[in-house]
């Protein structure tokens, strides 16, 4: 199955590879015997549909979770089900495609004004003036 993260960004199921581990946390007894927490894996340099600048902006900010030969592990233990588990760590996924996605908005450097720089100077006078009302005068 495939999911369209952004337009032009498709996430394939068949390139998720998630298994389930056992998971430290609440859960009692139950935490011992059933392997609840989810570890997804995705190897995100073979993956199809994902275009080439997103791929090493998400390897960059998956930064420890990245590994060397370029997949992304991440491991979800905040429930106690399986299945929400699995879901916490696909739409964790999905952020961060959607994070490497994001491109700043371009901005152009502009000075200021001559009105902008009067205003300034005009206040940087008048506070040296209040401070300067405030010194004690010696009458000699």
């Amino acid at each position: 199955m495939k999911q369209t993260v952004l337009p032009g960004v498709v996430l394939d199921e068949d390139d998720l590879e998630i298994t389930y581990i056992l998971a430290s946390g609440p859960g009692g007894q139950n935490v011992n015997k059933v392997a609840t927490a989810a570890q997804l894996r995705f190897n995100l340099l073979n993956a199809q549909g994902i275009p080439e600048r997103i791929r090493l902006k998400a390897l960059e900010l998956a930064g420890t979770r990245a590994t060397r030969d370029g997949a992304i592990v991440i491991t979800g233990r905040r429930f106690r089900s399986q299945q929400r588990n699995r879901e916490d760590v696909i739409q964790r996924l999905i952020e961060l495609i959607r994070q490497a996605a994001h491109r700043p908005a371009f901005r152009v450097a502009t000075r200021p004004g001559r009105a902008a720089r009067q205003r300034r100077l005009d206040g940087k006078a008048h506070r040296a003036g209040i401070k300067q009302n405030r010194r004690v005068r010696s009458d000699d």
